[in-house]
């Protein structure tokens, strides 16, 4: 969770410093407080462009941390006294409190993208996010951002979808005007996209790679909840897809095209057997797909229009970007050649360029 006030700014971090995670993460744009509460997940990747943006506004923000070595990255993100960290706990309302009580916004981007033995989805996005926001409805905060996931649903066959549809339910009854917004996923420098398919890529052809996806760049989603700083409080749910619908086999392609790497020749993994290996994935203690991720890669994106107009944004397109976040993962021979892109985005099976002679 992140909370500002038009005093003072503060930007809360990861929640718990656990085995897989980055995105616990909260910005207030009105300058009194910022905090953050949950696991790690969505705030450290989002977040730390959120907090960034609203320290070049000139807010000050309080950054709510569970691990000292989980903050640091932030400290430069403002000048001397900008940015604060605050220790907190997601399950200690006095702690939460304490961060949000000068606040006057709070965006709450605290989540996870898997399950551990102490946070379950439902800890985090459900009762988390309630408690945040009834705390801060209490504390006459005056406006409350919620992000959310573009897929949430209670129908989702994916329980991490569920628990953000259940975690939206909460907060509207909490805080009546809060702002509901749905990014879909992102994609950056540290993201578990690109990156992840550019190392991984067999686990990025299940489904036979043709589940459709909307992505959306970490910064045009980051200025998006940065502009709702100088915003009146809309209440309502706002979506904010990427400007393209992609297939995954589209991705990969992608992918291969900009790293000059072969496409994988891996077959397409059964679902009932990437099921059982992320099982099986989860006794080590680190970071591994979980079995609701891979029940989420069979999930198509939301065929839904997007509210960027809302916050004044228009979103890019991924492959104005990919390479930026991808040329690390070239040959040193390769690392100065052009990228020639797919040639059709409809099209499957997209084979990449040969690389050209030296």
């Amino acid at each position: 969770m992140l909370a500002i006030s038009s005093k003072a700014v503060r930007l809360p971090r990861a929640l718990t410093h656990s085995k897989r995670a980055l995105h616990d993460l909260t910005i207030l744009p009105s300058g009194k407080a910022a905090v953050q509460q949950g696991p790690p997940g969505v705030a450290r990747f989002l977040g730390r462009y959120v907090v960034a943006k609203l320290a070049k506004a000139g807010s000050q923000v309080i950054i709510p941390y569970r691990d000292e070595d989980e903050k640091r990255h932030l400290k430069v993100l403002g000048d001397l006294g900008q940015i604060v960290p605050l220790e907190w706990d997601l399950r200690r309302p006095d702690q939460i409190e304490e961060c949000l009580r000068h606040s006057d916004t709070v965006y709450n981007l605290v989540g996870r993208d898997y399950e551990t033995s102490n946070y379950s989805y439902d800890d985090v996005h459900v009762r988390g996010a309630s408690d945040i926001a009834s705390i801060a409805a209490q504390n006459g905060v005056d406006k409350f951002v919620h992000v959310s996931h573009l897929n949430a649903s209670h129908d989702s066959p994916s329980a991490f979808y569920r628990s953000k549809a259940m975690g939206e339910e909460r907060v509207k009854d909490a805080f009546p005007t809060a702002m509901i917004v749905r990014p879909a996923t992102m994609f950056g420098a540290e993201d578990k996209f690109l990156n992840n398919m550019a190392i991984w890529p067999i686990w990025w052809k299940l489904n036979h790679m043709q589940t459709k996806v909307r992505p959306a760049h970490v910064l045009d989603v980051a200025q998006a909840l940065a502009n709702t700083f100088t915003m009146a409080p809309i209440p309502g749910t706002f979506n904010l897809p990427g400007p393209s619908t992609l297939t995954y086999d589209y991705l990969l392609a992608l992918v291969s095209t900009i790293t000059y790497n072969p496409v994988s020749g891996a077959p397409t993994m059964p679902k009932r057997v990437a099921l059982a290996l992320s099982s099986l994935a989860q006794n080590v203690w680190w970071p591994l797909i979980s079995p609701d991720e891979v029940e989420r890669r069979y999930i198509d994106d939301a065929t839904v229009p997007g509210d960027w107009a809302t916050f004044g944004v228009v979103p890019d397109e991924i492959e104005e970007h990919a390479i930026t976040y991808l040329r690390r993962y070239r040959s040193a021979d390769n690392f100065s050649r052009p990228v020639v892109f797919p040639a059709s985005r409809e099209t499957s099976s997209v084979s990449p360029p040969a690389c050209p002679p030296c």
